[in-house]
């Protein structure tokens, strides 16, 4: 298993190694100890999966607040997405700056993104499937959500305005502004 530590340094890439023959492939997805051993000590406690059918499909930037702040563990297992993390904590020298990764089917890579994180992804691909690991469960009341292109961050998308495939919701998130005092360090 591979460790980098991005240009934030709570944001952290995760290559499992992938071993394969004429069967297929196989690999250890994930390690707690092995995980822990790089500084990732999580305890998940809910698993999700999305399908996006469109190339250009942005889920995102969404976060949860306290009492229920979710670190999520991202991989893309169909397809590649370009994932996004956003510092959201008041204090922290990273605040309001983000990173992204791609993530795919070939790459294997995953994304540990920590709570008082936001979290988006835009799809490269048709027909892709998401799934994330969280340290926390779903709840409605601690949702939150910012604009995907929120010009106070600055996210350098693989896609226009234009070409941006929306959940309702997510074209009404109000601007990153309106995120501060969501977490704090």
């Amino acid at each position: 298993m591979q460790i980098e530590h991005l240009a934030i340094h709570d944001i952290v890439l995760v290559t499992p190694a992938r071993f394969a023959d004429e069967r297929g492939f196989f690999s250890e997805t994930y390690n707690r100890a092995r995980m822990r051993e790089a500084g990732i000590a999580p305890e998940f406690v809910q698993d999700n999966h999305s399908l996006s059918k469109q190339r250009g499909v942005v889920r995102g930037l969404h976060c949860q607040v306290a009492p229920h702040p979710q670190g999520k563990l991202v991989r893309c297992t169909r397809g590649a997405i370009f994932d996004v993390a956003v510092d959201a904590r008041v204090g922290s020298p990273s605040y309001g700056q983000w990173v992204g990764a791609e993530l795919s089917e070939a790459n294997w890579s995953q994304l540990w993104i920590p709570p008082g994180f936001l979290h988006g992804f835009c799809t490269l691909t048709g027909d892709t499937e998401v799934q994330y690991k969280c340290t926390d469960v779903w709840d409605r009341a601690a949702e939150r959500a910012v604009l995907w292109n929120s010009e106070e961050i600055g996210i350098e998308w693989p896609i226009t305005a234009d070409e941006a495939v929306l959940s309702d919701k997510d074209k009404l998130a109000p601007p990153f502004a309106q995120a501060e005092g969501w977490f704090r360090l």
